[in-house]
């Protein structure tokens, strides 16, 4: 390894330092109390080197939104590349979404709080770009499913296009986050398993699209034995734990 390449390696680990001392502090002290000054004292670097390779801590922010974006989108793979029909592939996004959202509790919140104006706009263009780049293939494999469905004979457009189809499946999730984010309130509504209600939504946006095989959404017993199904066959090592 050349001195060029070996300079690059070490830059890429501090910055890795970096991250993983900015994720612990955010979940031990808060995302609103983040300081770029102490994980540099945790990461046992200077400042001034830790703004090396972050302009400011919402490039760092939008940094950690991006490696646990390229994480969903790896379980959105999954999903994809299941041998089923486009519809249960479908929900199989959902679960997956599901599962990585359990798994991954600070995902959400942090990518919520990187979307706002206030963070988004003092990010530089380049950490924008890369948290752009690092989504997009989620939008792709999502559109493709429809695409899939479609060309199968299962779904007709009916007028629509199919990122407007994937618009409304994503108003669903994200909307499902915020509530289950927003401590208290579905408890309030009696609401105790969000993420199976949003299963079920699915499976009723689903039908109101005409997609087939229509379900009965009245039909726990089947919804369940889906989700197991999915579990079963494309997230085993991850539901098994």
């Amino acid at each position: 390894m050349g001195t060029k390449e070996r300079r690059q390696r070490e830059f890429e680990d501090r910055e890795q330092v970096f991250l993983d001392c900015a994720r612990d502090l955010i979940r031990d002290e808060g995302l609103l109390n983040l300081q770029m000054s102490r994980i540099a004292e945790k990461s046992e670097y200077a400042v001034g080197t830790l703004y090396k390779h972050f302009a400011s801590k919402e490039d760092l922010l939008l940094a950690l939104a991006a490696v646990d974006t390229e994480k969903h989108v790896a379980m959105f793979q999954r999903a994809t590349q299941w041998q089923a029909k486009a519809r249960d592939r479908m929900v199989a996004i959902a679960v997956a979404d599901m599962i990585f959202v359990r798994r991954n509790p600070d995902f959400f919140r942090l990518g919520q709080y990187v979307f706002t104006e206030v963070v988004w706009k003092a990010a530089s263009t380049e950490r924008r770009q890369a948290m752009l780049v690092a989504s997009d293939p989620i939008a792709d494999m999502v559109t493709g499913i429809v695409n899939d469905g479609v060309a199968a004979g299962e779904l007709e457009l009916r007028g629509m296009a199919a990122e407007e189809i994937c618009t409304g499946l994503w108003a669903l999730s994200a909307g499902t986050h915020n509530l289950v984010h927003a401590e208290g309130v579905l408890e309030d509504f009696n609401i105790r398993d969000p993420y199976r209600l949003m299963c079920r939504h699915t499976q009723v946006m689903l039908n109101g699209y005409g997609w087939r095989p229509l379900v009965d959404v009245g039909d726990g017993a089947a919804l369940d034995a889906l989700i197991k199904r999915i579990c079963n066959e494309v997230f085993d090592d991850l539901c098994s734990e």
